[in-house]
């Protein structure tokens, strides 16, 4: 029978497994998702299956450089907590994962987790490490940059990455700059880079505002211009001030040195994922409750 990528991505989601395992597991059981984990499980495929939905907010971020300084990886490593993030076999394997996604020059997460790595696939390494330490541990994303001109990076402890390439400056002014980004999170090189949509929304947001202050339509539309100009640079890269001189911006300081930067890619862990919050004051009263009944 026909089995759909959906359906692969689906059980490898829930199972940590590779895509043939899934797609022959599924095959075996007619495309019946619970079947398939199932049976992986009794194969010892899916040692992962009951932390695969776990929250893995926790973990590092690790670079891996060229010889040539032309090309970099930069890839997110979860895990559930921060003291695995420090252990020794966790860092590595996330290191050797950079390693390999820079000689494939691979940013897809799950092609990555399909390469071969001392004889067993990334994917299948990934699980045994969940096997052993106890945690869900996942690839959550992976990127690569190369620059003909300069190629700076930079990680804060293991949290935040930066990967950055200029075109013109030197090894000093592109390492500066990743630190910068690291630091001032922007989002965008320059004000033309921001979404035509993103500039709408926030022009309707501070003319409501304008509106709402009593200006009237000449004035109002002045104070949204120049609050859009001063929204726009705290979002770009350009627009902020440096932050080792914050007398000058970074425009002026690329300006000055005769540089551009053509892309930067900035990795945060966790940055977006949804933890859990613990309300350890309601689980008290549920235990003080519980305990009262009991007695």
């Amino acid at each position: 029978m026909g089995i759909s990528a959906e359906e692969v991505r689906q059980l490898r989601e829930r199972t940590g497994a590779g895509m043939m395992e899934c797609k022959k597991a599924l095959v075996e059981t007619s495309g019946n998702l619970d079947a398939a984990a199932e049976l992986m499980r009794k194969q010892g495929l899916a040692k992962a299956d009951k932390k695969a939905t776990r929250v893995a907010a926790e973990g590092v971020i690790a670079i891996e450089r060229s010889a040539d300084g032309k090309s970099a990886a930069m890839l997110e490593v979860n895990c559930e907590t921060d003291f695995v993030a420090r252990e020794q076999e966790f860092v590595k394997f996330a290191a050797q994962v950079a390693h390999e996604a820079l000689a494939a020059k691979q940013s897809d997460v799950t092609a990555l987790g399909e390469r071969v790595l001392h004889g067993e696939t990334i994917d299948v390494r990934r699980r045994a490490l969940i096997a052993k330490i106890g945690e869900k541990i996942s690839i959550r994303r992976a990127t690569v940059l190369e620059s003909s001109g300069r190629l700076g990076s930079y990680v804060h402890g293991t949290r935040i990455g930066v990967l950055i390439a200029l075109e013109g400056g030197d090894d000093a002014l592109a390492r500066d700059l990743a630190m910068h980004v690291a630091a001032a999170n922007p989002r965008y090189i320059s004000a033309s880079d921001v979404p035509a949509a993103e500039l709408a929304k926030e022009r309707e947001i501070l003319t409501e505002q304008a509106t709402r202050e009593g200006k009237s339509p000449e004035i109002a539309a002045k104070m949204v211009e120049g609050r859009l100009r001063k929204s726009l640079a705290e979002i770009t890269l350009l627009g902020q001030p440096f932050v080792k001189d914050p007398d000058q911006s970074v425009e002026k300081l690329l300006k000055a040195a005769g540089a551009k930067v053509l892309r930067f890619e900035r990795f945060e862990v966790g940055a977006g994922i949804e933890k859990k919050q613990e309300d350890f004051a309601a689980e008290v009263m549920a235990q003080v409750s519980a305990a009262g009944k009991r007695g």
